[in-house]
C-alpha cells in the first residue's frame, strides 16, 4: 500500500445510536482522519485520531474568505460482511476540480481514496446493519492560516469525519414537492457553480426557506442569465422523462458534476434509453405537463440516491407528474443503484470499492 497512516485510537468509546432513530448528519463516530498543508512539504503528517472540536485561529482565512471545499459519499455494509463504498475515485476527481476553482493545492487521488477507506476500516462497527441506512462520509478541506487579506491560504487541513445515517425517506422512497425559483440564482456561467463548496449552498437557503413556506420541499432552479433553463434541484441533479427520452442539464460549469448523475446516465445508456444532456426551458417543462408526456421526473444525490417528483409549481401554475406517484423508471433506477451499493445486485461496472 502506498500510504498508510498512524492510528491514535480512542480510549474513550461512545454509544453506538439506536439503527431505528438515525437521522442525517447529527451523529459522528469515535476517530476522524486529518493531514496538513504548507508550501514546503506538501500534504504530510496524515493520521487517524479520536473524533474531537478542532482548535482553530480566529483569523483562520476559512472564516473570512471560505476558501474551502468538501465531499460526500458513504459506506454500506453488505449481507456477507463486507463493506462497500461506491465510486470513491469519482470524488477524487472532482476534490481535484475543486481544489483547482478553489486554489486549494491539489491531493493526490489515491491518497485521498486511501484515506477514507483507512478512517472507515477504523470506525466499521459503526456502519449500521438495518436496510437503507449507511455510514455518510465527509471529507473537506479548509484554509487554516491566520490572516486578513484576499489571497490564497498557505495552510491547509484536510480531514475526514464519519456519520451513521439512516434512510433518508422514513417511509421509503416518495414523491417531493418541487418549486421552480424565480427570484434568485444558484450559478452563473465562470462561477463555481461545479465546485463542490459550502458557499454555493449558503446561497441557496434563502430559496429554500421560500419554498418551505409554500409548502414545497425543495426548489428547482434556473439558469442565472436568461432565467429560463431548467438546472439542478436543491442539492441535487434534476431528470425529466418527456415520453421516451431522458433529459438533464449538461455540465456546462453551473451545475455540480454528481456521480449519482453520471450513474444514472450510465445506467439509462446499458439498459438501452434514449437519455440527452441537453439544454431545457422551464416552458418546455410545463407544456410537456400539461400534455401529458411529462412522464416522470426525479432529482439525484448521494443522500437519496434517487428523488422522485410528484409536483412542479412555477409562478401561478402546477404540474402534478405521474399522478403524484413514484414512476416506474425512478424505482427501477433506485433499486439497482442501492442494490449495487450494498452488494445485492451484481456489480459489472466496477463502480463498488471494498475497504
Amino acid at each position: 500500500m502506498k500510504y498508510q497512516f498512524p492510528v491514535n485510537k480512542t480510549t474513550n468509546p461512545k454509544q453506538k445510536p439506536d439503527p431505528d432513530t438515525l437521522r442525517f448528519g447529527q451523529v459522528f463516530t469515535d476517530h476522524m482522519f486529518i493531514m496538513e498543508y504548507t508550501p514546503e512539504k506538501g500534504w504530510h503528517n496524515g493520521r487517524i485520531q479520536p473524533y474531537a472540536p478542532l482548535q482553530i485561529d480566529p483569523a483562520a482565512a476559512v472564516f473570512h474568505y471560505a476558501q474551502e471545499m468538501f465531499e460526500g459519499l458513504k459506506a454500506y455494509k453488505s449481507k456477507d460482511g463486507r463493506v462497500l463504498l461506491f465510486r470513491p475515485d469519482m470524488n477524487a476527481k472532482r476534490t481535484a476540480n475543486t481544489n483547482e476553482r478553489m486554489c486549494i493545492p491539489h491531493i493526490d487521488e489515491e491518497l485521498f481514496v486511501e484515506a477514507i477507506k483507512a478512517v472507515v476500516d477504523v470506525d466499521k462497527d459503526w456502519i449500521p446493519g438495518k436496510k437503507g441506512t449507511s455510514l455518510y462520509i465527509r471529507p473537506f478541506i479548509i484554509a487554516d492560516e491566520p490572516f486578513l487579506g484576499v489571497r490564497p491560504a498557505d495552510h491547509y487541513l484536510f480531514m475526514i469525519i464519519l456519520s451513521p445515517v439512516g434512510p433518508y425517506y422514513e417511509g421509503g422512497l416518495a414523491p417531493t414537492k418541487i418549486y421552480v425559483e424565480n427570484e434568485f440564482v444558484r450559478a452563473t456561467p465562470g462561477g463555481t457553480g461545479f465546485a463542490k463548496i459550502g458557499g454555493n449552498y449558503a446561497a441557496g437557503l434563502k430559496s429554500q426557506e421560500k419554498a418551505h413556506e409554500s409548502g414545497y420541499e425543495q426548489v428547482l432552479w434556473l439558469d442565472g442569465v436568461e432565467r429560463k433553463y431548467v438546472e439542478e434541484i436543491g442539492t441535487s441533479n434534476a431528470f425529466f422523462r418527456i415520453e421516451d427520452e431522458v433529459i438533464t442539464a449538461p455540465l456546462t460549469g453551473t451545475i455540480l458534476p454528481g456521480i449519482t448523475r453520471d450513474s444514472v446516465i450510465n445506467l439509462l445508456q446499458k439498459w438501452g434509453l434514449k437519455v440527452s444532456e441537453r439544454r431545457m426551458t422551464i416552458d418546455e417543462v410545463f407544456e410537456a405537463g400539461k400534455s401529458g408526456k411529462l412522464v416522470e421526473m426525479f432529482a439525484t444525490g448521494t443522500a437519496a440516491v434517487i428523488s422522485p417528483v410528484g409536483e412542479l409549481a412555477w409562478k401561478d401554475e402546477k404540474v402534478v407528474i405521474n399522478k403524484g406517484q413514484i414512476g416506474e423508471l425512478s424505482q427501477k433506477l433506485y433499486d439497482e443503484l442501492y442494490g449495487l451499493q450494498i452488494g445485492e445486485v451484481e456489480d459489472t461496472l466496477g463502480w463498488t470499492v471494498e475497504v
